[in-house]
């Protein structure tokens, strides 16, 4: 009876320390756990033990951000619109296996594979806040999700931010930001003493789409100093002709359109009593991936509507996106 109860004790004392050791243990990796954290544009709280190493990255223009952090290597994923136009071939540039077509493309902003992102076991996964069912399945497994949703040019600054503490690159966010928040705040600098123009953007699926003062595109006209023609408050809305010429335009802004260009908008008959058509202030943005207003680019953006608007100010002659882009890529290409 003696020995049985010196064997319970012992059993038990042993239970009793493997228990506080899992405890201590589970303690530690807590504390380390809470190391790395953020709260997406969901408002979710997310947290990471050590920075992303396998991130599935569903949305092009965080995958632009997450090339700006030299963390290219950690992409195990991308959106599938990266394989096609313009895209493709800037990001080969930075990225042999983007080049050579190898990285896995598992969903995009319309539509997610469940089955491999699961298979490529990311340990971070960047997708939409509007993919509500897709975070829902994907956070089923226990992979940690960075929803975003961008509305102005501050929530491009805390993507960046938050992209590089989950990334273990914050000194590398903070320059990127302090870049942009220096050449943006040249612009500001530059007094205009002519009237404000007014400026109509113009989205790519044709002369009615165009986006209001809640959009990325207010920002970006804000920025330049010209006032954006559309009163309206929605972020991307489709309008008829006669509103057009009610608002009549100083400019009309063309975003990047492979199948129409300022001449096609200028030669419209529909279009020629505008004052922008009248005058030939017609212009088209270079390219998307240059441009992109939901990265860092949107400066090279507001400084070519600033320039057209006003011309002789102070910049002497049209901005060039060389050195923003060797810059924000910090030289990096890919070896051939």
């Amino acid at each position: 009876m003696r020995i049985s109860n010196y064997i319970y004790l012992n059993c038990f004392s042993l239970c009793i320390v493997v228990l506080m050791v899992a405890c201590k243990g589970n303690t530690a990796q807590e504390k380390q756990y809470t190391d790395i954290q953020v709260t997406d544009f969901r408002g979710q709280k997310l947290q990471l033990e050590q920075p992303a190493q396998k991130v599935v990255c569903l949305i092009e223009s965080a995958l632009s951000g997450i090339y700006m952090l030299g963390q290219q290597e950690s992409v195990v994923g991308v959106p599938g619109d990266v394989y096609r136009g313009e895209n493709w071939d800037r990001y080969a540039d930075l990225d042999i296996r983007i080049k050579n077509k190898s990285l896995p493309t598992p969903g995009n902003w319309d539509f997610v594979s469940l089955e491999q992102v699961v298979g490529l076991e990311p340990d971070l996964v960047i997708i939409w806040s509007s993919q509500i069912q897709a975070i829902e399945n994907i956070e089923r497994f226990d992979i940690p999700v960075y929803a975003v949703m961008l509305h102005d040019i501050d929530d491009v600054f805390k993507e960046i931010s938050d992209l590089g503490k989950l990334f273990g690159r914050e000194e590398r966010a903070s320059e990127l930001i302090g870049f942009t928040k220096a050449e943006l705040g040249k612009l500001k600098q530059i007094q205009i003493t002519k009237n404000r123009k007014t400026a109509y953007f113009m989205w790519a699926q044709g002369i009615n789409e165009t986006s209001g003062s809640n959009s990325m595109v207010e920002s970006l006209f804000q920025l330049a100093g010209v006032k954006n023609a559309c009163e309206l408050p929605d972020e991307h809305v489709t309008i008829n002709i006669e509103k057009l010429y009610d608002w009549d335009p100083d400019m009309i802004v063309m975003w990047y359109n492979e199948k129409l260009n300022p001449a096609d908008v200028i030669s419209n008959p529909l279009l020629k009593g505008l004052k922008a058509v009248q005058n030939e202030n017609v212009y088209e943005l270079p390219s998307a991936f240059e441009c992109d207003f939901w990265t860092l680019k949107f400066l090279y953006s507001s400084q070519l509507v600033h320039f057209w608007a006003y011309g002789n100010t102070d910049m002497s002659s049209e901005p060039a996106a060389d050195a923003m882009l060797q810059f924000l890529y910090n030289n990096n290409k890919t070896d051939e």
